[in-house]
């Protein structure tokens, strides 16, 4: 198998190679580094195996980082596309080079292997990025009310289809569109590197994702979804650069993962204002597990602010964050309208934080004026366990809404430990309900002690029953 212990050693230099501000052909370069061109077979884990193999380089792509190769995707997937039906589909390999391309749109049974060698590099010509709709459960776009650009590996209305490989790297170069987002110079929303929609079966797996422009990967109005082993890089400072952001999604697992972001880490969502509950499409049935967060601004694991589909049966354990702002935060506001219920929290492990609990009642941000006032969000069924903490500004943050109150808050054996200079008033809470037991610093007065551990589900959600194949390719990599 190609995932071994040095593997992941190599992995975890590469996150340093980025960190100290070096560049995706960098990464490429080290990678390369000892690696002869040979004829070899790699294994990887799939939802399916394919009967059908082609290399990019068999549709005249070029991997030289200066020519575009959106035409020679778009012929490969084309052709390959009329092998679904034949032996369970088709695969791609991008093999070992810089793959500059715009957009490009996935197909059914389809798999889209990127070597570790290879660096697909997302073009600034904006001519290569097609303009979508803005989406249905959001009314406008996240950056400009009109429009989107497409993401730069795009796929709706499809089945099995897997994007993967032995940590290959996608390289949206971002600081194009960060720059013009900061300058206000953007008609339509930035891309993001991978967004599914309206689709089943989907794996996203075994992949280095860096510079996006915008989020880094989005499914949204599908389900079956499995996103794992996956290293997601962005400057701390770099807007909207959210890690993984399931959007609407039944039955989606995200593990193994480690996310430095300007943003949340992961953010859950399912709609905007009166947008999202016309839609009326939640994210439930959601695990996520092993999970490292570095994000100094934002959230380990945010829940909302878009939720006006609402957001149901969250389990989130095996936690760690460092230096991020705070641990799994809930953010809605009035004219949200829907609910966030039944999350559950344990295992937590947190370092250099500004929060631990966070919940945000008057998040605000809306999409027009048109929202209703009197759409109240629905939080209840908020439980936290077995969490430790340490170098913390504030224990917690907890504001509900006036008449709206959020309640059904536990939070169990908790162990949190201050900074040299820590906040006075530790606990901050207004309009919210629960109870706690074995926390400390003391909670407040609207979280009263009393003897329990908050509950934690132990039944198997249908997506932790899915067996993933191991399939292989082989060539002169």
């Amino acid at each position: 198998m190609e995932f071994s212990r040095k593997s992941l050693v190599i992995e975890t230099l590469i996150s340093a190679i980025f960190l100290l501000g070096l560049s995706s052909s960098s990464v490429a370069e080290f990678r390369a580094a000892g690696h002869a061109t040979t004829s070899t077979t790699i294994e990887f884990p799939a939802l399916n195996c394919r009967k059908h193999s082609a290399v990019l380089t068999d549709f005249v792509g070029v991997g030289d980082g200066k020519t575009s190769n959106t035409e020679a995707f778009k012929a490969a997937i084309a052709n390959l596309s009329q092998l679904a039906a034949d032996g369970g589909g088709a695969q791609l390999v991008v093999p070992p080079g810089k793959w500059l391309t715009g957009s490009f749109n996935l197909t059914s049974h389809f798999t889209l292997f990127i070597h570790k060698d290879a660096v697909i590099l997302g073009t600034q010509d904006e001519s290569e990025w097609p303009h979508l709709p803005v989406l249905p459960s959001y009314g406008r776009g996240r950056d400009a009310p009109t429009g989107r650009f497409s993401s730069l590996i795009f796929g709706t209305n499809l089945t099995d289809v897997v994007i993967t490989g032995n940590n290959g790297t996608i390289d949206g170069q971002g600081a194009y569109w960060w720059k013009k987002f900061k300058e206000e110079k953007l008609n339509v929303t930035r891309p993001y590197l991978i967004e599914i929609m309206y689709s089943n079966q989907v794996q996203i797996s075994n992949l280095t994702l860096v510079n996006s422009p915008s989020w880094n990967v989005h499914p949204i109005y599908s389900s079956d979804i499995i996103i794992q082993h996956l290293t997601i890089l962005a400057p701390v400072d770099s807007p909207n650069t959210d890690g993984i952001d399931p959007d609407s999604c039944t039955n989606t697992k995200i593990e193994d993962s480690f996310v430095v972001s300007g943003d949340d880490c992961i953010a859950v969502k399912s709609g905007w204002d009166q947008y999202g509950i016309k839609f009326n499409m939640p994210t439930k049935n959601l695990v996520i597990r092993r999970f490292t967060c570095i994000s100094p601004d934002s959230a380990t694991i945010a829940l909302g602010s878009e939720m006006s589909g609402g957001i149901e049966d969250v389990r989130a354990e095996d936690i760690t964050a460092i230096n991020t702002e705070s641990g799994v935060r809930i953010k809605t506001a009035v004219g949200r309208g829907a609910y966030v219920k039944d999350i559950y929290v344990r295992r937590m492990t947190l370092n250099t934080m500004k929060y631990v609990f966070w919940m945000t009642g008057s998040y605000g941000s809306h999409p027009d004026p048109g929202f209703d006032p009197k759409a109240l969000p629905v939080i209840k069924g908020i439980n936290y366990r077995d969490i430790v903490a340490d170098n913390v500004t504030y224990s917690a943050r907890l504001d509900g809404i006036e008449n709206d109150p959020f309640t059904d808050i536990c939070i169990s054996n908790v162990n949190i430990k201050l900074t040299t200079k820590p906040k006075e008033l530790q606990w901050n809470c207004t309009n919210i309900q629960g109870v706690t037991n074995q926390v400390t610093p003391e909670p407040c007065n609207l979280l009263p002690e009393k003897e329990i551990d908050c509950p934690f589900p132990e039944d198997r959600l249908p997506i932790d029953n899915v067996k993933l194949k191991i399939c292989s390719i082989s060539g002169n990599f």
